[in-house]
């Protein structure tokens, strides 16, 4: 029989706060974290509904609901023994200041990267990717981006802070190589001519398999270092009501999943998952959906790095 004495300290388990319950650490560049979580509260570039502010908040809370799968299905090893992971919390920025915003986050990103830590960001609207880009270009060079949206997000027309021009910028900073990069999920318009970045749009990601689709994400990308960000909404509003610009049409959260762990392998550098607005959402949907796809990635970053600890 069990004694009390004998049970384990369920006190190191009573997070509810950091994602996954993982330590809240405001510190995190002191840590023995192998990878940093930073919510990036940011949703003034957003052209449809605002909100995405909330998403951190709202993406942790939704993960407390993933935390108690010592190993997640359908992976075998257990990522709590594999790597150490930290929640360093919300970037602390000047409120309505984009520019300040903007320049924090670089500079948090680039801390956390030369300490060889991996950063996994939970937004805020779309923007606030670019400034992680300037951070790991800084780091690994030129980079091939998977992105996955229902948006290309390479419009000239938009301002300086704007969640539909960052994919326009990145390429002209020479912070991504446009031919080894590929979007997914696509179904809004744009110029194809002189567009550079490979297409599995929407009605195509549907019709074909997640396994074929990873084929061709691999085959784009090669060996080069592969930033990952997903726009929640390229998942179809049934899956994902809560963001700022739904669109119909998009992936299920299934599919979305399986070509996540279709990555392993792959010499991830960075993953991000923005545009979670829970004021749109209904049960956490949507939240719900970023938590997850946020802890798919931290599963095929750790096999790519050889970290696995089964």
């Amino acid at each position: 029989m069990t004694t009390f004495a004998e049970k384990p300290d369920y006190s190191l388990y009573s997070n509810a706060f950091g994602y996954c319950r993982q330590p809240l650490n405001f510190k995190p560049l002191e840590s023995d974290a192998d990878v940093v979580v930073i919510g990036l509260p940011f949703d003034m570039a957003t052209t449809g509904r605002s909100g995405g502010r909330m998403g951190p908040d709202a993406i942790r809370r939704a993960s407390v609901n993933l935390a108690w799968e010592e190993t997640r299905w359908p992976w075998d090893f257990s990522l709590s023994n594999s790597i150490n992971i930290v929640d360093a919390g919300d970037l602390v920025f000047n409120c309505g200041d984009q520019e300040d915003f903007t320049s924090r986050t670089e500079a948090f990103a680039t801390k956390v990267l030369e300490t060889d830590k991996a950063l996994l960001s939970f937004g805020g609207d779309h923007f606030v990717t670019l400034p992680l880009l300037r951070a790991h270009h800084k780091k690994f060079g030129k980079m091939a981006l998977l992105h996955f949206d229902a948006h290309t997000d390479t419009y000239s027309q938009g301002s300086k802070y704007d969640h539909g021009t960052m994919f326009y910028h990145a390429p002209k900073e020479g912070l991504i190589d446009v031919d080894h990069s590929i979007q997914v999920g696509i179904r809004t318009e744009y110029t194809k001519e002189g567009h550079g970045f490979e297409v599995v749009d929407a009605a195509m990601a549907n019709e074909l398999t997640a396994d074929q689709i990873v084929a061709k994400i691999r085959k784009r990308v090669g060996d080069l270092p592969l930033y990952v960000t997903f726009d929640i909404d390229c998942l179809d509003p049934a899956f994902a009501p809560g963001t700022g610009t739904p669109v119909c049409g998009g992936l299920t959260s299934d599919k979305a999943m399986k070509i996540i762990r279709g990555l392993r392998g792959m010499n991830i550098v960075g993953m991000d998952v923005v545009e979670v607005a829970p004021s749109y959402d209904h049960a956490d949907i949507t939240a719900l959906a970023g938590a997850t796809l946020g802890l798919e990635m931290l599963h095929a970053w750790t096999e790519g790095k050889g970290l696995v600890k089964k």
